[in-house]
């Protein structure tokens, strides 16, 4: 397998970005396919890593996960060329199309490599697999979707996320089960309005990368590290808000398109829809203020072999967005009057 250093990483990264551009501005579902493909090729060896043999197992499990959905969904295209005069045939190719992409995204129930590849790789390909990975797969998947299936996949990421996630100690697995709750909020949006998926994935973005600088800043992987190490309150402060924020909870900015999107099941009378999102969004945030509590009252009168004291400008971004994320819902408040 062929290991990148780092001054090559920006010409893969080039090529991951492009090939998404490809891949929804294609005019044919072979042109759509193509780009999927330059999108894995790409990304596989900026998760390669020579000097941690995790990341090679790693790789190599996104590889074969992704050529299984890809292979699927290329025979799905030929399928659908070569029975585009049986209109009953439509129903069927459309759910097994919508399934091979929502096994590229890591949905549930096609989560099966998603928490696993998520704990074996950095934190910054993290937030590449967390957010850019899944733009291609969702555009694609509003071109030519099944409701009702849709709407059971909706569903099951909404409570596989919220369940999965309680009993979990590692922050990336945590982080994982809390995508895919939030990919099915995302996937309900782009049902509703392109618009609105665009305006949930920029808020969901900022939120990730948010948690994910600070963890990287702090090179902590685990819960119990939270607790152990000595950070100061601010930087406690920002883990609060941030947790609170990808929660959905009110006041934050990440409660601002949650709240559009339950606007809109009241509104049509989807209340059943209405109560799992709610619920689903309740577990979290329980699990979320169950870490940020802890991490505040516990105090370790053990020596503490890191101090963690972060004066850069990052952390003066992730401070700015903290003070916006609090202040957002003023804002937003007027948005439905």
């Amino acid at each position: 397998m062929y290991f990148i250093n780092n001054s090559n990483k920006m010409f893969f990264l080039f090529i991951l970005f492009f090939s998404t551009l490809i891949s929804i501005s294609a005019n044919s579902w072979f042109g759509c396919w193509i780009g999927l493909e330059i999108n894995l090729l790409s990304f596989i060896p900026l998760i390669s890593n020579s000097n941690n043999l995790m990341s090679v197992e790693t790789s190599l499990k996104y590889f074969l996960t992704q050529s299984l959905a890809s292979i699927n969904f290329l025979f799905i295209i030929l399928l659908k060329i070569s029975l585009m005069k049986h209109f009953e045939m439509n129903n069927l190719i459309s759910i097994m199309m919508n399934s091979s992409l929502l096994m590229k995204m890591g949905s549930a129930p096609f989560h099966f490599w998603y928490p696993n590849i998520i704990e074996g790789l950095s934190w910054m390909n993290n937030f590449i697999l967390m957010t850019w990975q899944k733009v291609s797969p969702m555009i694609l998947l509003s071109y030519y979707f099944n409701k009702n299936f849709l709407i059971i996949m909706i569903i099951m990421n909404l409570m596989i996320g919220a369940i999965g996630g309680l009993n979990q100690t590692s922050l990336r697995k945590l982080l994982a089960f809390s995508s895919i709750n939030n990919l099915g909020w995302m996937t309900f949006s782009i049902m509703i309005s392109e618009n609105l998926w665009f305006f949930y994935f920029i808020v969901y973005s900022l939120m990730i990368f948010m948690m994910i600088s600070l963890f990287f800043m702090m090179n902590v992987f685990f819960i119990n590290q939270l607790f152990i190490n000595n950070m100061n309150f601010y930087i406690k402060l920002n883990l609060f808000i941030n947790f609170l924020s990808l929660g959905g909870l009110p006041p934050f900015l990440g409660f601002l398109p949650k709240w559009i999107i339950i606007n809109f099941l009241m509104i049509n009378k989807f209340y059943f829809l209405t109560f799992i999102f709610v619920m689903s969004s309740l577990i979290i945030i329980f699990y979320y203020i169950q870490i940020v509590y802890s991490s505040f009252m516990f105090n370790y009168f053990k020596m503490k072999w890191m101090n963690f004291f972060i004066k850069n400008k990052l952390f003066f971004t992730i401070n700015l967005f903290s003070l916006i994320s609090i202040m957002s819902m003023i804002v937003s408040t007027f948005i439905f009057l």
